[in-house]
């Protein structure tokens, strides 16, 4: 079962993934008019071609790029508060007698 921190995550990167969706989308139709117009007053197809290509392109990479970079970031943090919530309860279940034992058994000694 999803807690309501999760659900909210995922509403959030929901809601992330389709408006940025639609600023690309909104982008590229803005860029493809331009280029509608810019050919119908030029007659130079390839010339203007090249330039919209990049420039979609780019628009597309960048907005792939941030979504997975934003996924990766979520799936890290996630894993980085199951990980602090286990220390949390070892180090209360080792108690501070043990702690000094138990850290150099695990992490070895500290060199100095």
């Amino acid at each position: 079962m999803m807690s309501q921190d999760d659900i909210t995550a995922a509403q959030a990167e929901a809601t992330r993934w389709r408006y940025g969706f639609l600023v690309v989308v909104t982008g590229i139709i803005a860029i493809l008019v331009a280029f509608g117009a810019a050919v119908f007053a030029t007659q130079e197809f390839a010339v203007l071609f090249a330039g919209v290509a990049g420039v979609i392109g780019t628009i597309i990479g960048a907005y792939f790029g941030v979504q997975a970079g934003q996924s990766g970031k979520a799936r890290v943090e996630a894993e980085l508060s199951r990980s602090q919530e286990m220390v949390v309860r070892l180090a209360a279940y080792v108690g501070t007698d043990n702690a000094p034992r138990v850290i150099d058994e695990v992490l070895g000694r500290r060199r100095s």
